[in-house]
């Protein structure tokens, strides 16, 4: 079997990055590209959450705010045993406690190509878990201040673009219901792949410029950086077991879990904290954990939730 096409567009990006070539994309394209992606992702969980709504969904969206909590108190100690400053170790942990949109993005085309099922309002936990890490992080760097901009701060959080756009597609679609969106359905079928292919090819390029910094901060931002995601895949196979989600569903939380933001978190956590060190966070979350969780995390969290529901069978 070979390799996903997709995640090659990231490779060959990371590649010809690495390489120092000339290839660019169009900023204005990369910022189509995701928000193409994110209302695709968040119109189809709306489609689908108006038709599988149930109880069990408010108990459900309960343990992903308290996985969105307990991530960056995981992670904030590691760090300052890592010898990091309180406010980096703070920045970084609200990072890695949240999720990545485009990490996300990826699972979901792998797990459709794979055809696997999944519970389709997974793009609200997304929306959730964006939230908690960032107020954790805030606290965990200079407690509850009333030097902090609050108002701003939320303002970034809740308006900010990814969580806009899921959340905006999350509504249109249950507003609006399947029959209605149908003439939209090419964004999150056929349209989708060929989107993330082009969003995967600019990520690359991104993360090859991460890959400086990394060197200069040496081998503990790595190691770091590689660990986490174990940490947090394992976080999020604990929950999704307490949520009894599906194969797909638990594979999806896991890679969640694993995930880093690099979108969101950044532009709040630089109106919180604009002494912390932004090549740190950016530099472990895009130059090397998002490149581990779409070449080698994501295919293996899925073959652990497998594992999982064959041993829970037995």
């Amino acid at each position: 079997m070979g390799w996903d096409p997709v995640v090659l567009f990231f490779v060959f990006g990371l590649a010809a990055g690495l390489l120092r070539s000339e290839l660019k994309l169009p900023p204005a394209l990369y910022e189509t590209l995701s928000i193409i992606l994110l209302l695709a992702i968040g119109l189809h969980g709306g489609v689908e959450l108006a038709e599988q709504a149930s109880p069990a969904l408010v108990g459900q969206m309960a343990l992903v705010l308290l996985m969105g909590l307990l991530l960056p108190l995981v992670a904030f100690p590691l760090l300052m045993l890592l010898r990091f400053s309180r406010v980096d170790s703070a920045n970084i942990a609200a990072h890695y406690g949240s999720v990545s949109a485009g990490t996300f993005a990826v699972v979901v085309a792998y797990l459709t190509a794979q055809g696997v099922f999944f519970e389709s309002y997974m793009p609200l936990f997304v929306a959730i878990l964006e939230v908690p890490a960032i107020l954790v992080g805030i606290v965990l760097a200079r407690g509850v201040s009333r030097g902090t901009p609050w108002r701003a701060l939320g303002r970034e959080i809740f308006l900010g673009k990814s969580i806009m756009l899921l959340l905006g597609g999350l509504i249109i679609g249950v507003l609006a219901g399947k029959e209605a969106v149908a003439p939209l359905e090419p964004l999150y079928t056929s349209m989708f792949a060929p989107v993330l292919a082009f969003f995967l090819l600019e990520m690359g390029l991104i993360a090859s410029k991460q890959m400086g910094a990394l060197r200069r901060v040496g081998i503990r931002l790595v190691g770091f950086a590689l660990l986490m995601p174990w940490i947090g895949a394992a976080t999020g196979l604990g929950f999704a077991s307490l949520m009894d989600l599906s194969v797909g569903g638990t594979a999806m939380l896991a890679t969640l879990g694993a995930s880093a933001s690099y979108i969101a978190v950044p532009a709040a956590m630089r109106l919180a904290l604009p002494q912390a060190n932004p090549s740190l966070s950016l530099g472990a979350s895009l130059g090397i954990t998002f490149p581990f969780n779409i070449l080698i995390g994501i295919p293996l969290y899925l073959q652990i939730a497998q594992y999982m529901n064959e041993a829970r069978i037995l």
